[in-house]
């Protein structure tokens, strides 16, 4: 598989979100390359969140192009490639110093957010789906009705494959 670089990944965002986005990286570009990707669990060393980030869109830009050869889902490269920039937005603020508290999954949300609003990103009723459910359904699961949508699942798969599998790549 071959891995990218964060500015060219964003570049793939087709929509005006993706000037946006970059925007995001370039104001807080200090904390995206020194946050880790968490405490323990996955990419937990200084630059761990860049390296999460690259990684999971990376395997998105990858993986979209075959899964879907033959079977086209409802969704494009760019909306995955947008959730995945977003999914752990809180990360660099909750990990670097002045460090933003949160005391619960809601506040993230409540953040993340915040942000979206700050920059004037729009999502459309798909993506935000899959970002509130990017790391599943949680309480919200119903055995009678699909909760995540399929982007949700596309992108909780490139996640979930970095976190739990490749979660020590690459350890520096």
């Amino acid at each position: 598989m071959k891995f990218y670089k964060i500015n060219y990944l964003l570049n793939k965002i087709e929509s005006v979100n993706q000037v946006k986005c970059k925007k995001i990286f370039e104001d807080h570009k200090d904390r995206f390359l020194v946050a880790p990707g968490s405490l323990a669990k996955h990419q937990n060393w200084k630059g761990g969140y860049i390296d999460h980030l690259e990684e999971i869109m990376s395997m998105a830009y990858n993986f979209y192009g075959f899964m879907f050869k033959e079977r086209k889902p409802d969704f494009t490269l760019s909306d995955s490639l947008l959730v995945l920039f977003l999914h752990d937005l809180e990360k660099p603020f909750k990990y670097v110093e002045p460090k933003t508290k949160f005391t619960s999954d809601l506040e993230k949300e409540e953040f993340i957010n915040s942000v979206l609003k700050e920059y004037k990103i729009k999502l459309n009723n798909k993506q935000k789906i899959a970002l509130k459910y990017i790391h599943g359904e949680g309480e919200d699961h119903n055995s009678k009705k699909r909760i995540q949508n399929p982007l949700g699942a596309f992108c909780h798969m490139c996640d979930n494959n970095s976190a739990r599998i490749w979660f020590s790549y690459p350890n520096k």
